[in-house]
């Protein structure tokens, strides 16, 4: 992967592919290759250091509404021909779909955008390694009560191209990385988890001493924590907790979920579904998101959407496949697992658009209330369709504009349609964080706490 841009070299290959398409065959083929590092420090100590390798191609084959694919973790010409071959022999396993078909350019310029750092290219695997040592060591100097459980670095670098039959021809490259830390805190026989991260593509940026505290103050924070009496109180979401929240609600706004009738929103474009304050984006032009990307998993140029403003829901994240389906226009929104899966479509960056308090300033203003601080078991509690909404959680009371006494071993429930309405405050502290959203402190009036 090091030295200049060779991306292109992928293209050629994905071009070559396409060139080969019989009369009445549409074919995509998508190329990647890549490489990234997993560093685990326990006790000053390298417990797991990885390097992995990877490069391969996946082919799609359409005709007659049906689709063949197949892949391979080679680029060998050999091997390539056998993986088109098989990808036109599956074509008759495939069900025939009235909708299948591949992405064709929309007309949609790509955002320029420096992905790629090579400063973290150039980083030695003895930076790396004392990197996850450096955080390790400064979790450990906060808190005598805490414990590190494993201190991590991790980096990922990758190439890829897309060539189809449509007309699609792009090729690109992009690297990032992230430390996270894990602790346990101990006083006497009970223990409370916490965690920190910090995200950056250079690894000098890497922000260690926040992500050091924020695992030290997770854990501690904890300690003594007792099951809370059950009454309907004002919530406030940490902004980790805002991010998994956020994922929950990307997957109900997806064009999948609508036409699979997965989709509680699936009938309200154009209505309120949020309280003004509301105004939520999936962004992957924007350049601090840890999953920022020029590209889709389609080829297609990545772009800014507005999915809700001031509250109104606006539109879906669409696929090819799924605006298809549903009579829509593409959104740049195709997402795939790399070269062995084909696409869907997914959010690639939510972001709410911060307001402008701190959480220390939010929280002065509650005169009761809890702040979130973990929440558990969130998928498995949240069905998209009816909106119902029930997960474990533990945190900390607020009292009169300040936080309190640790509480855990409780659940927060309400629907996601009510929560979105009831949402009284968004926090200006924006956190971007190694997943599909970013987090800000999110304040939620009127939802039921059920302990004691």
């Amino acid at each position: 992967m090091s030295g200049p841009d060779r991306s292109g070299e992928l293209l050629a290959i994905a071009e070559r592919v396409v060139a080969m398409a019989r009369p009445g065959e549409q074919v995509e083929a998508y190329v990647g290759r890549g490489v990234s590092t997993e560093v685990r420090v326990y006790e000053g100590e390298v417990e797991h250091f990885v390097s992995a390798q990877s490069q391969g191609i996946g082919i799609r084959v359409i005709r007659d509404g049906r689709t063949g694919s197949s892949s391979a973790g080679s680029l060998d010409e050999s091997v390539i021909a056998e993986v088109l071959a098989e990808a036109r022999d599956n074509l008759g396993y495939g069900e025939v779909d009235e909708w299948a078909g591949l992405a064709a350019p929309d007309g949609v310029a790509v955002t320029p955008q420096n992905l790629w750092n090579d400063a973290l290219e150039s980083a030695t695997p003895a930076r790396k390694i004392q990197l996850a040592k450096d955080l390790e060591r400064r979790t450990l100097a906060i808190d005598g009560r805490v414990r590190v459980d494993d201190s991590n670095y991790m980096d990922a670098f990758g190439e890829s191209a897309v060539a189809t039959t449509t007309g699609i021809r792009v090729a690109g490259r992009e690297n990032g990385c992230h430390l996270s830390v894990g602790t346990l805190a101990d006083d006497g026989d009970e223990t409370q988890t916490g965690f920190g991260f910090a995200v950056g593509r250079d690894p000098e940026a890497l922000d260690i001493e926040k992500a050091a505290v924020d695992a030290v103050e997770r854990a501690t924070r904890l300690l003594g924590a007792t099951k809370p009496e059950s009454r309907r109180t004002t919530i406030v979401l940490d902004p980790y907790c805002t991010a998994q929240f956020l994922g929950i609600i990307g997957s109900t706004l997806n064009g999948e979920s609508v036409a699979k009738g997965r989709s509680l929103f699936a009938s309200r474009l154009g209505e309120s579904v949020a309280t003004p304050l509301l105004t939520l984006v999936d962004d992957p032009t924007d350049p601090r998101a840890y999953t920022a990307t020029d590209i889709d998993g389609e080829g297609l140029a990545a772009r800014r959407n507005v999915l809700v403003s001031d509250g109104v829901l606006k539109m879906f994240v669409q696929s090819s496949y799924s605006a298809r389906r549903l009579g829509a226009a593409t959104t740049g929104n195709g997402v795939r697992g790399g070269y062995g899966g084909g696409p869907g479509a997914g959010c690639l960056a939510l972001q709410i658009v911060p307001g402008a308090r701190s959480q220390a300033e939010i929280i002065a203003g509650i005169d009761d209330g809890i702040l979130i601080q973990q929440v558990q078991g969130l998928h498995s509690g949240v069905n998209p369709v009816s909106g119902d909404f029930s997960t474990g959680a533990a945190g900390l009371t607020i009292s009169k504009g300040a936080l309190g006494a640790p509480v855990r071993e409780f659940t927060i429930a309400s629907t996601l349609q009510k929560m979105l309405l009831d949402i009284a405050e968004v926090g200006g502290d924006l956190e971007w964080l190694p997943m599909r959203a970013t987090g800000v402190s999110l304040v939620i009036h009127d939802v039921t706490m059920s302990g004691a």
